[in-house]
């Protein structure tokens, strides 16, 4: 699994590369509880093995994104849902710094939907 997911990041060309590592980077220090697989080709992070956010690339633009799980409960005009009826995305430029705060805010936002109980997880 390890190296499935190494691949998936060196195999992006920069800028897209260090954004990504950055925004993984971002995801994991959140709180002990979120960790990394691989689901559908591309990384997934889960709060306490429940399914959470991905990041994924655009496949017009190439341009990396965080997409949310459970993006319906959260209200940002940063979210894009698209044609999607759960889920939203973040776009992000990657030839510009990264928005930290607004990320770690959306971010921080949908994990406590699981912790305090709104997104059900097994405990």
């Amino acid at each position: 699994m390890l190296d499935t997911l190494s691949d998936f990041y060196l195999q992006q060309e920069e800028p897209q590369r260090s954004c990504l590592f950055a925004l993984r980077s971002i995801i994991l220090n959140l709180d002990n509880d979120v960790s990394e697989t691989m689901k559908y080709g591309m990384p997934c992070f889960c709060y306490r093995q429940k399914m959470f956010c991905y990041l994924w690339t655009d496949k017009k633009t190439n341009e990396p994104y965080i997409l949310m799980v459970e993006g319906k409960y959260l209200d940002y005009p940063e979210l894009e849902q698209g044609e999607r009826s759960r889920m939203k995305i973040l776009r992000v430029d990657p030839s510009e710094d990264l928005p930290v705060e607004t990320i770690e805010l959306i971010l921080n936002h949908a994990l406590d939907l699981y912790k305090n109980g709104t997104i059900k997880i097994k405990n």
